[in-house]
């Protein structure tokens, strides 16, 4: 149990909350004390739960022993946690154990051939903490020859980092996005694999390169983002508007990530005529 990164999850999902949101019964009664936080208060949050308010201080103040499924269960409820909030908050509370793998899970069959059969789309698998473990030659053609790059730096938050500015890099304003949904997923990751190093390196280099991801880093946003739109500068192509959209394959921890442009637009059509420079793995 990480009892100040519980806090910490705790105590920002209360500040998301607004009192406009909430019933108002569930609220403090008016009074002469004005609200000095944005959220709920804390005696109000407790409330809900149906926790003493002194117990639910001594979990925001990571002074209090390991609460119980029943009251994390309450807890979601209060906060209004969607389901990757609430897994999120038992994995900090030591509810659910973090992953013994040490060694990276081999790609199933079948999701490496899925690769190669949406054809034209860009296409690659990451696994938790985003290290990119497969592609087909579209997704090569239209970021990276990703078969040429050592193997550290096959990776989105590295590539994020190094091709800033430079060929495919994102377009001025949507870093913010791809940050935000970034951030989410290693903060889950984080979680999971809280005894892996490779992981605290790359959240330190994003945070330094994207304050949009560290603010989101700082804020526990774990809730994903399927789909996001980008704008890319491909040196042959100009710029391109895609939809990135990011599904879990079933039974693995593995995510397929696919670039899609709207049907008969410019972007459709440079994407239609990729070069691929070969054969993918």
């Amino acid at each position: 149990m990480s009892r100040a990164e519980l806090a910490d999850f705790l105590r920002r999902r209360r500040e998301a909350l607004r009192p406009a949101q909430m019933p108002s019964t569930a609220l403090h009664p008016p009074g002469p004390r004005a609200r000095r936080t944005p959220g709920l208060r804390r005696e109000e949050v407790a409330a809900l739960a149906g926790v003493s308010t002194s117990y639910y201080e001594r979990l925001e103040q990571a002074r209090a022993p390991r609460p119980s499924p029943q009251v994390l269960s309450a807890l979601g409820t209060a906060l209004r946690l969607t389901d990757s909030e609430r897994e999120h908050l038992a994995r900090l509370a030591g509810q659910i154990p973090p992953s013994t793998d040490t060694d990276p899970a081999p790609v199933p069959a079948d999701a490496r051939r899925l690769l190669h059969q949406v054809g034209p789309v860009p296409a690659y698998l990451v696994n938790d903490i985003e290290d990119i473990v497969a592609w087909n030659s579209a997704a090569a053609t239209l970021i990276t020859d990703f078969a040429h790059l050592p193997v550290h730096e096959r990776n989105t938050v590295r590539l994020a980092v190094r091709l800033a500015g430079t060929l495919c890099s994102p377009a001025t304003g949507t870093d913010d996005t791809f940050a935000r949904q970034t951030a989410a997923h290693l903060r889950a990751a984080a979680v999971r694999h809280p005894a892996n190093r490779a992981l605290g390196e790359l959240v330190d280099a994003y945070a330094a390169h994207s304050p949009h991801f560290a603010a989101s880093w700082l804020s526990h946003d774990v809730r994903p983002r399927p789909t996001l739109r980008k704008r890319l500068r491909h040196p042959a192509l100009g710029e391109l508007r895609l939809d990135r959209h990011t599904l879990l394959v079933p039974g693995t921890s593995l995510r397929l990530v696919l670039y899609t442009a709207d049907p008969g637009s410019p972007s459709a059509a440079a994407l239609a005529e990729l070069d691929p420079p070969g054969t993918a793995p």
